[in-house]
């Protein structure tokens, strides 16, 4: 995985928990905008959180960030 992906997936994380607390889930999409306007990293995204990972469509954001801060 990109590194600059890594930082806005953690950047992400961090926004969403100061603002919805400890318990907030995500899924990949929280971490792009409403429009596609890079794909190749939208499915660098999925393809990390789908078959790398096999994870739920939701998961909790202190959970991706433990995960991204390991590799």
């Amino acid at each position: 995985m990109r590194e600059s992906l890594r930082l806005k997936i953690i950047k992400v994380c961090d926004d969403k928990v100061e603002k919805k607390g400890t318990n907030v889930g995500l899924s990949f999409y929280a971490f792009f905008a409403n429009k596609n306007d890079d794909p190749e990293l939208l499915m660098e995204a999925a393809e990390w959180w789908i078959k790398t990972q096999k994870l739920d469509h939701f998961e909790k954001a202190l959970k991706i960030k433990e995960i991204i801060q390991s590799l």
